[in-house]
Parts: structure tokens; sequence; C-alpha cells
């Protein structure tokens, strides 16, 4: 298994190494929005998933080779479910400059132990939906057991105990919690948390089922105007200018795609390579087998 993927572009980050902890799809959710697909282990088990020594060694070699904005614990699963987390964090606090963040759903932040664990990390971004239990598990369709007040509550007791940038993603959904009733139970509970910033998603790569629909950018602010100075939407990715560091570019993108859909032009800019020659390999991956194209709002998405 590879432990390290990309650098690849991210919307909020700039560019991205990831390190990915968990198997394919173990996650304590199984979302409807969820762009990397189904949940086929749904699981709130923490334990070692991936050996940290060989994690950590695939890192430093990785960055021997690139220069990432910042290093993203995140991937396949969710993160907070592998018990060494706080080893991987420690790394690359203790050898490097780059910051650390942390992109997680927050459904294990009750626990005080998992708190612990990331309280290095630079940012910490977890995910809130809803104030409402019935459409919590609407959307999330959680683990047995995890309970949204008792998740509200893991989010405050960070905000006492951290000192880093707290971001919470807000993600929305057309019809399913974009309600003014909805929203002003939000804006409550988002006071309460305090977070340094409120950042808006919603879908903008396909997701796991195709009743989860994106809200159009005029709603978005006028979301963004209700909730307050905190808000911002979550821009589109953004070029990156930056050297190709990879020997194979078929290698990479088949690397990129299996953590999660992009289009083309993502992939060009991440790979600081023509556009053109990023459609060849795609076209040649596609009759190859390899890859897969589907369409989400007029837009062509790869993936494996």
């Amino acid at each position: 298994m590879t432990y390290i993927f990309g650098p690849v572009p991210s919307r909020r980050f700039g560019l991205s190494l990831g390190v990915d902890l968990i198997p394919l799809k173990t996650c304590t959710y199984d979302c409807l929005y969820c762009e990397v697909g189904r949940t086929t282990h749904k699981t709130s088990l923490i334990q070692s998933y991936a050996p940290v020594a060989e994690v950590l060694r695939e890192l430093a070699d990785k960055l021997k080779q690139v220069h990432p904005d910042v290093i993203t614990l995140a991937g396949s699963g969710e993160p907070t479910l592998h018990a060494d987390i706080d080893q991987v964090i420690a790394f690359i606090k203790d050898t490097t400059q780059i910051p650390v963040v942390l992109l997680t759903n927050g459904s294990l932040l009750w626990k005080e132990q998992v708190r612990n664990r990331v309280l290095r990390a630079d940012i910490i971004m977890p995910t809130l939906v809803s104030a409402f239990q019935k459409t919590f598990q609407r959307i999330h369709k959680p683990e047995p057991g995890l309970e949204l007040s008792r998740i509200i509550e893991g989010y405050v007791a960070l905000r006492k105990v951290y000192k880093g940038q707290l971001n919470l993603e807000l993600f929305l959904l057309k019809g399913v919690n974009d309600t003014q009733e909805e929203l002003t139970a939000l804006k409550e509970v988002i006071e309460r948390i305090n977070p340094d910033k409120v950042q808006l998603n919603t879908v903008v790569r396909p997701p796991a089922e195709p009743n989860a629909l994106a809200l159009d950018k005029e709603r978005m602010e006028e979301i963004k105007a209700f909730l307050g100075d905190k808000t911002e939407i979550i821009a589109a990715v953004h070029p990156h200018q930056r050297p190709n560091q990879y020997e194979s570019l078929e290698e990479i993108l088949l690397e990129t795609l299996r953590r999660r859909p992009m289009r083309a032009i993502d992939l060009a800019n991440v790979l600081n390579s023509r556009l053109e020659d990023v459609e060849g390999f795609l076209k040649d991956l596609l009759l190859k087998g390899k890859i897969t194209k589907k369409e989400h709002e007029e837009q062509d998405y790869y993936l494996t």
C-alpha cells in the first residue's frame, strides 16, 4: 500500500501532500456526498490501521522530492480512526516547517484521547452538516452509537484546549440542510463552537449518491451573509506553477485519481503540464480500462 499521495491541488490550502492512514473507505460515516464513494467498512474502532514506521519512511522519502504548501492527513477514510495519528503529526512537526492540516469528519473528537492526539496539528477542519439528529443521520448515515449532540460537545471541548486554527466546514446539500430552520439552528451551534473560520462547501465532484445536489452560487452567498463575518465560500482550485517532480506522469495520474475524481485541467495544474499532454494520457488510460470518466454538472471527471 502507498500511504502518501500527491501533491494535489486543494481548494483550501494550495499544494497539498496527502497522508492516507486508513484503508480505502474505512470510515465512521457513509455520507451522501462523499467524493470517494460509498463506505465499504463502516466502523468506529480505533486501531493502528497502517504501520507508522512504514508511513513515516515513505513520507520522509517523498519530502526529499517535493515541496508542498501543507501536509494533509486525509485520504480514503477517517484519519482519527488511527490510534497512532499523534506519532505522524509529531514526526512532521519535529522534522519540517510544513503546516499540518487534519481533515476530519469530527465524529470521534468527543473522545478526549482522540482530541489529545491531534492537538499539534496546525489546522483542524471538522465537518458540520446540521444541528438536528435526523438530518445528521440522513446525510452521514453514521456508525450506530454516534450521536450528534455528543459530537458537537466534542467540538466545543476541542476549541477550549486547541491552540491552532479551527476551521469548521459546513457542507450544504440542496433541499436537505439549506432551509432557514436548519441554518438558524446551525448558526447557534457555530457560535457555541467558536471556530476561527466557517467554510461553506457543497457538491463539486461526483458524489456517492446522485441525489446529493449542490447549492448554486447565489444561495451560497445568501448563506454566507446570514452566518456572518467568519464565513467564506471555498473557492475553486487555482493553478499552481510548480516543477513537475514525477518521473512517470501516468503513475501520478493513477495515484491521484485513486484518491479522488478530478478534471483534466486540475491534473494539468498540479503537474505543471500542458493540458493537451494530460488529456492524451487520460485518453490512453481510458482505452486501457485503467480509469473511467463520469460527468457531473456538465464537467468531465476522471476516476479509477
